[in-house]
């Protein structure tokens, strides 16, 4: 593949936004739409963009399927002609965004969906001035606030994200996502945490752990935001590998099929080697079958058998003495 198709297949494949970046989602009892507002035209009018927009990504899938089979099947190389109904319909997507928002400029969602399909396309600036002219319209909705501060969490200044997830969370204290991005965020820059929250290191640990449990027990069965926390355990200072343990454990609870299962045993078993637990070690190494975890199993076997002074499985035999 060409780098420009990879980039432009990575941009149509996010075009359909998640709810915490995109849109507010539907109300969480499943309660239908309001009836008026189904039959307000403007509201049709911006629903059908959404539509479009869904029915943009659904078409370069299609495409993107058909075209992979079209090269293996050996009948040519499509990718010039793919290129160009990607952009030609990430055009149309955008011109029916900006002609709706000339039409209705003070229509905060569809800015705020605006933005999100520009940040999706690699346009971040542009996404910006969506965002913050939603913030502006609706200022009491908590995803603006959160899209912003994901921004500023990745271009800086970082201490302006804090102050924006930190207003979604107070905004919306019920969405788990707003507490495991900013949870994220005091982690990664631990400095720039001290300063703004006026807090010693191991207290900005503590401040995004508790971050991290206040997500968990909003989205208690959600596997990556379980396994983010217990990796955190690994980078504190010094290591909580008490804490990690059982971190992990609970997470193992959680686990949705062989491969997170199997993931989480790797863990389970780097810890129990950190503690000197040997025999733990190897009865989770052993539970280990997945051929995507023999890298990190042949690694921690090696430094088990290290720690316990014998060679690796695979070394050559010591050489006899000599007479």
């Amino acid at each position: 593949m060409t780098n420009l198709f990879i980039g432009l297949l990575s941009v149509a494949l996010a075009t359909n936004t998640p709810a915490a970046t995109g849109p507010p989602a539907a109300p969480s009892n499943g309660a239908p739409a309001h009836p008026a507002l189904i039959q307000d035209p403007v509201e049709a009018a911006y629903r059908k963009v959404l539509e479009d927009d869904d029915a943009a990504e659904k078409d370069v899938l299609k495409w993107t399927d058909d075209a992979d089979a079209f090269a293996k099947a050996g009948a040519g190389d499509p990718r010039i002609t793919l290129n160009a109904r990607i952009r030609q319909r990430l055009k149309e997507v955008k011109a029916e965004y900006e002609d709706f928002i000339q039409q209705h400029p003070d229509h905060a969602n569809a800015r705020l969906a605006f933005g999100s399909f520009l940040n999706d396309t690699h346009d971040e600036e542009g996404a910006v001035e969506q965002w913050e002219k939603a913030r502006q319209l609706a200022p009491t909705n908590p995803a603006p606030w959160n899209n912003l501060a994901n921004y500023y969490g990745h271009r800086s200044p970082v201490k302006k994200a804090f102050e924006y997830y930190d207003k979604a969370i107070q905004l919306d204290p019920r969405e788990s996502v707003y507490y495991h991005n900013l949870a994220v965020t005091v982690y990664l820059f631990r400095a720039d945490a001290r300063e703004y929250y006026r807090l010693t290191e191991q207290q900005v640990f503590d401040k995004s752990l508790v971050l991290y449990r206040r997500a968990i027990a909003l989205d208690p069965d959600n596997f990556v935001l379980f396994s983010d926390y217990a990796e955190t355990f690994y980078g504190t200072n010094p290591p909580r590998w008490q804490d990690g343990l059982a971190a992990w454990t609970e997470a193992l609870k959680i686990a949705h099929d062989d491969v997170e299962r199997e993931g989480v045993y790797i863990h389970l078993a780097r810890i129990n080697l950190k503690l000197g637990h040997f025999n733990e070690t190897r009865r989770w190494l052993d539970a280990v079958t997945n051929s995507t975890y023999a890298v990190l199993k042949g690694r921690i076997s090696r430094n088990l058998n290290a720690a316990l002074g014998k060679p690796p499985a695979n070394a050559p035999a010591p050489a006899a003495p000599a007479k």
